[in-house]
């Protein structure tokens, strides 16, 4: 059977309690968005479901204890006929409350739209067993997720390591001992057709142990060109014309001309030596991207850098592909000019940080080689990177599934046995209709009572109550009172032995019911059995 949720709940306002005057007691205080703080006072009387009213509207918490709902929230505190709060919370949860929000300003929800929906009632004990079924499905769907959540930064190491690996030379190691006439080659420039210059390049570098035939050069010996773009290029801004790379266009270390700007140059302008070129490497020279870079794979048409990102033109473009991959190796290229750029506490390059960045390279057959496996191994992880994309999203519609399955009905077995929801459905109404408050009446004010000023003499406890002590917490607070005499709070504490939430909650019980009287107020409050 199907009900209105006002038949069943009464969804309370939280009540406003400002950062500066939480006390950073034992309480949790609840916002919209979960537990904000915590506090030495309650609004709530045991567990609380706690619904985000405006902000994160719809979020639907938990908590076990009596809390401080602030006054972004909803909150219900009374169930009624033992409905399980465990039970109730997970189903508003399954509702996606925020969807009823009607505020266009400011995100908001309406606890009469919510009164409005009608939500079915199972029999008690299946609501209990729907419950256990859920916490053994829902703690697995938990588990799955911490791990899936590991995998970007597994797949973020492992491109560095094979980076690392590729520009030290481990990468190669077999090929090497394959290929030894590739290895020795004192020249790193490809031998052209009718072209026999070269660059003869000094071996070793900085203490590193370099594979055989490696060579340490610095990036101004390989580079024809190195530039970046000019200032005062926002006024030919344009919709259409040149491509204009900018620092976000690269911030991912490839080239990304989903966001492109374009521009219009005059004929005659000094941003023409920026014109990019295939094979060109970009790096980004200020900015909180810093170093990250690209290769310009593809012709470009026309198009130019901006005065943030940096362009490295080769003198033999075959180098580009390698040099790429030890410029974006955050144990090589990277580390240097992380280096350069945060060496003076500016997140920023000059032209100078790179044209002195030192390259450990290899011959270029082996360049080639370490290109093909680099390559083939990102593929691999980017692979395995569509398959953990897939995986999360089926993981994170998994909850909703399971709680749409449970609240179908189709999770537990019924049993016949069970007592029907309608019978539950009276002893609802008649509960509530039994702690509904009665009409307000005028009541003489009381004459105003003594405040203590200054701290009593210690009195003495009940120290063998007369009667055992009762079921309850209240009956316990009782018992560890003799009348006719005041005490604090911490001196029905300890004597009774509750904590504190379970003092704020009990001790309001028994002064709304007039069994203790309270003179004073805060730390210089005192308490007497009526």
């Amino acid at each position: 059977m199907k009900v209105p949720i006002a038949e069943l709940f009464e969804f309370k306002y939280g009540k406003g309690l400002p950062q500066e005057k939480r006390n950073h007691g034992e309480i949790n205080v609840y916002g919209s968005n979960g537990v904000v703080g915590q506090h030495d006072d309650v609004v709530t009387h045991g567990p609380t479901i706690i619904i985000g009213r405006k902000g994160s509207v719809g979020e639907v918490h938990l908590s076990q204890q009596p809390c401080w709902p602030i006054d972004t929230t909803y909150f219900i505190d009374q169930f009624p006929a033992g409905l399980p709060p465990q039970y109730w919370a997970l189903y508003l949860k399954s509702l996606c409350l925020g969807q009823q929000e009607k505020s266009s300003a400011i995100p908001g929800i309406s606890r009469e739209d919510i009164y409005k929906i009608k939500v079915p009632l199972p029999p008690l004990k299946e609501q209990r067993r729907i419950v256990a079924k859920l916490e053994e499905l829902l703690v697995k769907v938990d588990v799955s997720q911490k791990r899936l959540e590991k995998i970007p930064l597994i797949l973020k190491r492992f491109r560095q390591a094979v980076l690392a690996a590729a520009c030290s030379g481990r990468l190669t190691t077999d090929w090497r001992e394959e290929n030894t006439d590739c290895v020795g080659a004192n020249l790193v420039f490809a031998q052209k057709e009718g072209q026999s210059q070269g660059l003869p390049l000094q071996n070793g570098g900085e203490g590193e142990e370099l594979p055989e035939g490696w060579e340490v050069t610095c990036v101004s010996k390989l580079a024809s060109l190195i530039t970046s773009g000019s200032r005062g290029w926002a006024q030919y801004y344009a919709d259409s014309g040149s491509i204009f790379i900018r620092a976000q266009n690269i911030n991912s270390d490839f080239l990304d001309l989903s966001d492109v700007a374009y521009v219009r140059l005059p004929d005659q302008t000094e941003g023409l030596r920026t014109k990019i070129q295939k094979d060109d490497l970009l790096i980004t020279i200020t900015g909180a991207n810093v170093t990250k870079s690209a290769r310009v794979s593809d012709h470009l048409g026309d198009a130019y850098v901006s005065q943030h990102v940096a362009l490295v033109r080769l003198k033999d473009i075959s180098l580009s592909p390698f040099l790429f991959l030890f410029i974006v190796s955050s144990a090589h290229g990277r580390a240097q000019l992380l280096d350069a750029a945060y060496g003076q506490g500016k997140p920023g390059l000059n032209l100078d940080n790179i044209r002195s960045v030192r390259v450990p390279l290899p011959p270029l057959p082996e360049q080639h080689e370490i290109v093909r496996c680099v390559e083939a191994l990102f593929t691999l992880a980017d692979q395995l990177e569509v398959r953990y994309q897939k995986a999360k999203a089926h993981v994170d519609r998994l909850t909703q599934s399971i709680l749409a399955k449970a609240f179908r009905g189709e999770l537990v077995p019924r049993d016949p046995a069970d007592e029907p929801a309608s019978v539950l459905l009276e002893r609802i109404r008649a509960e509530r209709a039994k702690s509904a408050p009665a009409p307000r009446s005028k009541v003489t004010p009381r004459p105003a009572q003594k405040t203590y000023t200054s701290k009593p003499e210690p009195l003495p406890l009940a120290a063998e109550p007369a009667v055992a002590y009762g079921p309850t917490i209240p009956d316990r607070i009782l018992s560890a009172m003799q009348p006719g005499r005041d005490y604090s709070r911490a001196d029905v504490t300890v004597a009774s032995g509750i904590t504190d939430a379970e003092w704020l909650w009990a001790i309001r019980q028994l002064k709304e019911e007039g069994r203790v009287r309270q003179t004073g107020e805060r730390r210089g409050a005192r308490y007497r059995r009526a």
